[in-house]
């Protein structure tokens, strides 16, 4: 399975190109309207139950002869109301799994479903926090196999969460951000910005992450 090779620097470029699009502005202007969390399909529509003479041979008092649906049908209607189970957390990768090269966990891709940006930015925040964060040189990962922000997002995806689109949406909440907090250049230069420290970048994926659900992203 193919693995992108865009760089961080190149992820920071194109959120940035994303960000400034018609469409993207569109987007984040109503950000701060809550939208409905995704939730389960509607049940098929059902007779509502009845009340019914009680069947021949059962005592008035059995409840089950007030209804004029099957008791195993009504159990049925009520399970296909609840929301599915969510999917099984992956941990990350140990230590060593984080100064691997990428090609090492392209398997985790596999079979995996896309993700919201929010979601994907809360990945990168694990990472962030797993891993470690680092600002100097401004690339994938240190000796360490900590990561930049922009670093992030990139091992995010290469790890199976979210795809190469979802990764381009989540850099342009950050950015968008960004801007909200009067920053007007690309995330790899805050990133790499004199006093930064760790718990700068974690408020930024934060609050991008919010305000990327915020918007149903």
């Amino acid at each position: 399975m193919a693995i992108p090779v865009l760089t961080p620097d190149q992820l920071d470029a194109q959120a940035a190109q994303l960000h400034d699009t018609q469409a993207w502005q569109s987007i984040v202007s109503g950000w701060e309207l809550t939208a409905p969390e995704p939730g389960p399909p509607p049940a098929e529509r059902t007779e509502p139950a009845r009340a019914r003479p009680p069947a021949p041979g059962r005592p008035p008092s059995d409840w089950r002869s007030l209804l004029s649906v099957p008791v195993d049908r009504l159990i049925d209607d009520a399970l296909r109301t609840l929301p599915a189970a969510p999917p099984p957390e992956r941990p990350l990768p140990g230590r060593l799994g984080a100064v691997l090269p990428d090609r090492v966990h392209a398997w985790r891709r596999v079979g995996q479903a896309d993700l919201r940006p929010s979601v994907h930015l809360g990945y990168a925040r694990q990472i962030l926090t797993e891993w470690g964060w680092q600002n100097t040189p401004y690339r994938l990962r240190n000796a360490r196999g900590a990561r930049c922000v922009c670093g992030a997002l990139l091992t995010a995806h290469r790890l199976g969460y979210g795809s190469p689109t979802t990764v381009n949406r989540a850099g342009a909440w950050l950015i968008t951000e960004l801007r909200s907090q009067g920053w007007p250049g690309l995330i790899g230069p805050w990133n790499r910005a004199p006093g930064r420290t760790a718990a700068d970048a974690l408020a930024l994926v934060d609050a991008a992450a919010r305000r990327a659900a915020a918007a149903g992203h």
